[in-house]
């Protein structure tokens, strides 16, 4: 009998996905390292070598001590404020800068979208004492408003909107003007739920770059009770040492909500903006 050769389109995927599970280990394995760092007692070495990922005495400890020190539900309410307009408002102005690059025709259309995207290029760090003297020229220093509208404008999001917008058939557009639709009700009836899709993914990004955002905020706000859950959670880095197991746990507690938020939207992450109006 004559041994079955494997296909190289076979060969091909199984080498494919082994080294992606691979990779995928290599990635995940900081992840588990600080969730199992976050459970274990005092009495169990942090930094052993090889590391040990499951505790030998779990412990809910560490949460508590991190709840009772810091207080965390102010600084959770503070992060979900900045995080909401953080959202709310990239999404809103990408979704009608976009709308406007993508299906108005005016003078000047590519070149503003070409300053748009350059701005992608300047380093945020570059533009943070600038911002930072305009708003403290404007008394914003010290308030959430300051720390909210540098945010407000996301060019990256104008450009995803705007590849969502083209990808709709110009006849849609065309059928529900001659129906008497006005240019807004064309964008928020229209255009809106079909790029329902490029919204969500644009939420998530939006809201993983908010309430990860520790360097602005800690910038910007001067009174400790207005900070968010990353910036409080810094308190934890003593000066002359830090307590790794109240590090880990502070680091699991401000990871919960984007992970409920990834998990609620991930259906919409990789589908094709276009896929609603294409079935419509």
């Amino acid at each position: 009998m004559s041994k079955r050769r494997l296909k190289p389109k076979t060969v091909n995927k199984l080498v494919s996905y082994l080294l992606l599970t691979v990779l995928a280990l290599f990635t995940i394995m900081p992840f588990i390292w600080t969730v199992s760092t976050s459970f274990k007692s005092a009495n169990e070495s942090v930094f052993s070598f090889p590391p040990t990922f499951i505790p030998e005495n779990f412990t809910f400890a560490n949460y508590i001590e991190v709840w009772n020190t810091l207080p965390i539900p102010i600084y959770l309410m503070n992060s979900a404020i900045l995080t909401f307009f953080g959202v709310v408002l990239p999404l809103l102005f990408a979704s009608l800068a976009g709308f406007a690059l993508a299906r108005i025709n005016f003078r000047g259309n590519k070149i503003v979208f070409i300053l748009i995207i350059a701005t992608m290029m300047i380093p945020v760090e570059a533009s943070m004492i600038p911002i930072y003297l305009i708003l403290n020229k404007m008394g914003l220093v010290g308030t959430y408003t300051g720390v909210i509208l540098p945010t407000a404008i996301n060019a990256f999001g104008i450009f995803l909107m705007r590849q969502a917008y083209l990808g709709i058939p110009k006849e849609i557009e065309e059928s529900a003007i001659i129906d008497g639709a006005n240019v807004f009700q064309v964008w928020w009836r229209i255009m809106m739920p079909m790029t329902k899709p490029m919204l969500a993914t644009l939420a998530i990004l939006c809201f993983i770059g908010a309430w990860n955002n520790f360097l602005w905020p800690l910038i910007l706000l001067k009174d400790s009770s207005m900070y968010p859950l990353t910036v409080g959670l810094y308190q934890l880095e003593g000066q002359f040492s830090a307590n790794t197991r109240h590090i880990a746990t502070g680091t699991i507690i401000a990871l919960i909500p984007i992970l409920i938020v990834f998990l609620a939207l991930q259906r919409h992450f990789v589908e094709n903006s276009g896929s609603d109006s294409i079935k419509g």
